[in-house]
């Protein structure tokens, strides 16, 4: 069944005099498909900025805002309503019989699509800890099957590794994450793909946006929804591609897998090309006071 939702994604970049501003590049709007469906969009920049919208490589939405004149404060707003449809069960891993077990192969029409989310994107170290951080997960004694090997290492990362927040750009490597112990949705995300890449199965880096029900007042009023961890501002997880099924997403943050709750926005085969919004600007580097960034997801009635 098709749910709608309303989403507005807010970002305030705050300085202590005026400052002017170069491009920004904001990654806003969701990725129709035959499950999800944009209904309304909406975006409001304040200063004044001349907008216009973009296709990138991987087919993403971009807005390129250029804003005019200088300010003390860069507003950008984002709004839409969706309509979504969550994967049934039995759609989630009807794998064609060529991959239900790991090792399989690709066609060769699929491994030139795939080539650039095959291969890994991080190297490892000498001592081989990614690879046997991968390694973990497959079993000696029976046939490894694709889809009980990703499940264990979905919930495996929520359960072993601290979540940790972190509002500066860039993401973790998958050695640092696993020296660290902890990390940001975005940094779980890309140690899960680096780590699956190496076991030969086709990943790619997701951002969006994540419906919790537990800040969605009409869904408490109802009852008492659990939290998610990651919800409230952008989110990012990623997709495995598996013959049959297709791209399917596995959220190690909250243990998710083909979830409707996952809303995504941009794709692309590395974290550093999918930021949801980056830009630059000019005046006094004293002046930079911070960034606030929210995400608010609610789900209409009916």
């Amino acid at each position: 069944m098709a749910i709608q939702y309303d989403i507005r994604h807010t970002t305030v970049y705050r300085y202590s005099k005026p400052v002017s501003f170069g491009l920004h590049r904001v990654m806003f709007r969701p990725r129709d498909s035959h499950d999800l469906r944009v209904l309304a969009t909406d975006l409001q920049v304040s200063p004044e900025a001349n907008t216009r919208l973009i296709q990138d490589p991987y087919s993403n939405s971009v807005a390129l805002v250029q804003p005019l004149g200088e300010a003390t404060e860069l507003r950008i707003v984002c709004s839409f309503t969706i309509e979504h449809v969550p994967p049934s069960q039995r759609d989630l891993f009807t794998l064609d019989p060529s991959a239900e077990f790991l090792p399989f192969a690709y066609s060769v029409q699929e491994r030139l699509d795939l080539e650039h989310y095959l291969r890994p994107h991080h190297d490892d170290d000498e001592q081989g800890t990614l690879i046997r951080w991968a390694h973990q997960f497959l079993q000696a004694d029976k046939p490894n099957s694709t889809r009980e090997v990703l499940t264990r290492m979905n919930a495996h990362i929520g359960r072993s590794f601290e979540y940790k927040a972190r509002d500066e750009e860039g993401t973790q490597t998958p050695l640092e994450t696993l020296a660290l112990g902890s990390g940001s949705c975005r940094d779980y995300a890309l140690l899960m793909m680096e780590a699956t890449r190496r076991l030969g199965i086709a990943t790619r880096f997701v951002s969006g946006y994540l419906y919790d029900a537990a800040l969605d007042t009409a869904a408490r009023a109802q009852g008492e929804p659990d939290s998610m961890t990651g919800a409230g501002t952008t989110h990012a997880w990623l997709q495995a591609y598996l013959p049959g099924v297709g791209w399917l997403a596995f959220d190690p943050t909250n243990n998710l897998m083909g979830s409707g709750q996952l809303i995504r926005v941009g794709v692309a085969r590395d974290p550093s090309l999918a930021a949801p919004i980056s830009g630059s600007w000019f005046g006094d580097p004293e002046a930079y006071e911070g960034l606030e960034a929210t995400v608010v997801v609610t789900r209409r009635e009916g």
